[in-house]
């Protein structure tokens, strides 16, 4: 299957463009002209990455990436940024800082994409990226902190079986206390958001009353 992209780039004589380039690279390139029409066809093109070339669009890319992260924070950014900008890197999975050529976009695009990781896991319809700590699971491609990351990985080994609430918070949280394991719950929530098409009637992630959770795939 082709990686598809959402690449957000003007045309300007000086900046390069690298929606052709990507496409003779292997890609299913869709572009479009700004962010504004970007983030409203976002979700319907469903893209594994989105390319944002501020510097084409003679910006620094702030509110393209603040729009697409509160439309949907599972998508992956690359950043395009001209020489002079500065910008904080946390905007985006990764910062591009023109001049480079389209061989180095790809080679950063592709380990954001889901699943090119060394150590995926795959159970049922859920693939964990291990490495870049990254769940695709129905659609969705979201990224997980390092403590969600244990947390499925344990439950994805054990998918079937019933693990107990105390047995899991001491292994994902590498403690010997359990007196408070209320934010046990709350990571599962979290998970739940990440794996399940509705949080709220969870069909993967089941709580076994009194005893744990199990992972039914």
């Amino acid at each position: 299957m082709t990686d598809s992209l959402l690449v957000i780039e003007g045309r300007h004589a000086d900046i390069p463009s690298f929606s052709t380039e990507l496409q003779k690279k292997g890609f299913e390139v869709h572009t479009v002209t700004s962010g504004s029409v970007g983030v409203s066809r976002l979700e319907k093109i469903n893209p594994s990455l989105v390319v944002v070339n501020a510097a084409s669009l003679r910006s620094t890319g702030l509110r393209i990436c603040q729009s697409l992260r509160a439309k949907n924070s599972k998508y992956p950014i690359i950043l395009v940024l001209a020489k002079e900008a500065k910008v904080g890197k946390d905007l985006a999975d990764a910062v591009l800082v023109l001049p480079f050529t389209v061989q180095k976009l790809a080679n950063r695009i592709k380990p954001l994409l889901p699943g090119d990781g060394k150590n995926v896991l795959h159970v049922g319809p859920i693939r964990l990226d291990v490495e870049h700590r990254r769940v695709k699971c129905l659609g969705k491609n979201t990224k997980l902190t390092p403590r969600l990351v244990t947390l499925l990985q344990i439950l994805m080994d054990k998918h079937g079986e019933v693990v107990e609430r105390e047995a899991l918070f001491k292994k994902v949280w590498e403690t010997n206390y359990t007196g408070d394991t209320r934010t046990l719950d709350v990571h599962i929530s979290w998970l739940r958001r990440a794996i399940e098409l509705d949080p709220l009637k969870p069909k993967f992630l089941k709580t076994m009353r009194g005893v744990g959770y199990r992972l039914d795939v």
